[in-house]
C-alpha cells in the first residue's frame, strides 16, 4: 500500500535515503556498477522509472488506460487497474522473449512446433488503485499473443521486477534477517531445502511471484480477503490464475496460459480467499517467513492484525518457526508520526496517515510476541518496514562483545546482505534498504 499523498508529506516524510545509503542505491542502479558487480540485469523497477507509472497525485493521470474497474464489497471501495507504457525492456530485446515463448510452446505441443508463433505487443506498468487515488500495488506486465488458436492473448507479470520501494525494503529486511538465525537461505534458493512463506495481503501479487521465482524450494501461501482484488490481479496484472483457491469466475485468458508462461512456478503458489484471522487459526503450516501488507480502501491496517491480545497475534506466534521464524510488516506511515502528540494534534497528518499514531503500539505488540523488533525507513515513500524475530537467536552475544543491542543486531543483519544479493541474483542492494533509518525497538 502506498498513497498518492506520499510525495507531498510534510517534514520530509516522502522519504530520502541517508547520504551513504543514497549513494549505495545510486551506484547499484548505474549500468557501470551493474557490470562491475555482475548483476544479472538492470533494475527495471528502479525508482528512477517511477514517473512512468506514478500518474497524478489524485488519480491515474493523462495517458493512463483503465483496464479493470469493479466495486468491492470488502471495504476497498472501487478497485481499478490503470496501464502505462513501460520503456524497458526496449523493443530490440523482445525477440529473445518471443523465442523463449516458442520454445516453451514447442515442449508443450510438439506437433505444432512450427505452426505457432509468438509476438510481443509490449510491456506496461499496471497500477491497482482503491477509490481511484490510493495506489495499492504496481507491477510490470508483458502482453503477447499466439498466432494460432482461440483465446491467444497472454498477460505475464514480470516476477523479477519490484517497482515499489517498500516491497524492496520488506524483501531486503526479511531475507537478511532470516539467515541470522542459522537458516540456510542459499539451500532454499537452489531448491535443496524446503521453505514455507506466508503473504497476508495480495494486491497485484508481485511479492509472492518474486519470492517463488527466487526460491525453488519455496511453497508460498497468500491470504487475501477481497475476491475483487484477486480478480484484478489475474485479469489485469498477469498473475497466474491456477494459483487461486475458491475463485469461481471464468477467466478470459487461455486455459494453458499458466503452464506456458510459468513452467511450474505457479504450482508452488496457493492463493486463499479468506480472512487472515480465520486462516491463521485453521492453518496447519509452520512458516519460515511471513509478510504482512494488508490495508483497506481507507488506508487502514486492521487492528486485529496487530492487537497483542487478539486471536491473530496469538496464533501467528504459534505458526512461525520457533527458532528462525521472521515476520515482516509494511506500515504505511511516516515514523515521525509515532512521536507522542504529533499525530493526535495535527489533523493534516491524521488525514494522510491514519496509522501514524499507532506505529509504536504495533511495534510493541509484535515485540511482545516475538522478542525482537526493528524498523527500517522506506526511501522516497511514507512507509516503514517492521521486522519481528526471535531475540535469543539474533541478539545473543551483544553483551559479550561489548556492543549495544542496536549496533549488534544491525551489524549481524547487514553482514548477510551480500550473501542474499548473490544467492538470489538481486538487481538492487539489500544493504541500503536495511540500514536506512534502522531503529531497534526497545
Amino acid at each position: 500500500m502506498l498513497r498518492a499523498a506520499a510525495l507531498r508529506c510534510p517534514r520530509g516524510a516522502a522519504r530520502r535515503l541517508s547520504s551513504s545509503a543514497a549513494e549505495a542505491v545510486a551506484v547499484a542502479a548505474s549500468p557501470a556498477a551493474a557490470g562491475a558487480q555482475q548483476r544479472p540485469y538492470l533494475d527495471e523497477g528502479d525508482w528512477s522509472y517511477h514517473r512512468e507509472w506514478w500518474g497524478e497525485e489524485d488519480g491515474p493521470g493523462e495517458g493512463a488506460q483503465t483496464v479493470f474497474r469493479r466495486h468491492s464489497e470488502c471495504g476497498n471501495g472501487v478497485v481499478s487497474v490503470s496501464s502505462y507504457p513501460a520503456s524497458r525492456p526496449a523493443s530490440e530485446h523482445w525477440p529473445a522473449m518471443e523465442r523463449w515463448l516458442q520454445e516453451r510452446n514447442a515442449r508443450l505441443y510438439p506437433e505444432s512446433a512450427g505452426a505457432d508463433q509468438f509476438k510481443i505487443l509490449g510491456y506496461q506498468w499496471r497500477v491497482m488503485r482503491f477509490n481511484d487515488h490510493t495506489r495499492q500495488s504496481t507491477a510490470k506486465v508483458m502482453t503477447c499473443y499466439r498466432t494460432s488458436g482461440q483465446r491467444s492473448l497472454f498477460l505475464m507479470q514480470q516476477p523479477h521486477v519490484l517497482a515499489v520501494p517498500y516491497i524492496k525494503s520488506m524483501v531486503s529486511a526479511g531475507l537478511t534477517t532470516l539467515p541470522c538465525s542459522s537458516y540456510d537461505l542459499p539451500q532454499a534458493a537452489s531448491g535443496q531445502n524446503d521453505m514455507k512463506i506466508l503473504c497476508i495481503g495480495h494486491g497485484g501479487g508481485s511479492l509472492p511471484l518474486f519470492l517463488a521465482s527466487k526460491f525453488r524450494g519455496a511453497s508460498i501461501h497468500i491470504v487475501e480477503i477481497d475476491p475483487v482484488v484477486v480478480s484484478a490481479s489475474i485479469e489485469a496484472m498477469g498473475f497466474p490464475m491456477s494459483s487461486v483457491k475458491g475463485l469461481s469466475s471464468e477467466s478470459m485468458l487461455p486455459a494453458d496460459a499458466d503452464d506456458l508462461l510459468w513452467g511450474g512456478i505457479h504450482d508452488r503458489i496457493f492463493l486463499h480467499i479468506a480472512d487472515a484471522e480465520d486462516f491463521i487459526v485453521n492453518d496447519s503450516n509452520q512458516y519460515d517467513l511471513v509478510f504482512i501488507d494488508a490495508y483497506d480502501g481507507d488506508d487502514v491496517f486492521p487492528r486485529k492484525l496487530w492487537d497483542a491480545d487478539g486471536t491473530f497475534m496469538k496464533n501467528l506466534e504459534k505458526k512461525v518457526h520457533p527458532v528462525h521464524g521472521t515476520v515482516v510488516v509494511n506500515l504505511h506511515s511516516d515514523s515521525e508520526l509515532s512521536e507522542s502528540g504529533v499525530a493526535s494534534s495535527n489533523a493534516q497528518f491524521h488525514s494522510i496517515h491514519p496509522m501514524g499514531k499507532h506505529v509504536s503500539q504495533v511495534c510493541r505488540a509484535y515485540r511482545e510476541h516475538f522478542g525482537l523488533v526493528f524498523t527500517a525507513a522506506v526511501p522516497w515513500l511514507c512507509n516503514i518496514t517492521l521486522v519481528a524475530c526471535r531475540d535469543k537467536a539474533i541478539a545473543s552475544g551483544a553483551a559479550r562483545l561489548g556492543l549495544s543491542r542496536r549496533d549488534f543486531v544491525l551489524g549481524k543483519v547487514l553482514s548477510k546482505s551480500d550473501m542474499v544479493d548473490r544467492a538470489l541474483g538481486l538487481p538492487f542492494p539489500c544493504l541500503a534498504y536495511v540500514k536506512n533509518g534502522f531503529t531497534l525497538v526497545e
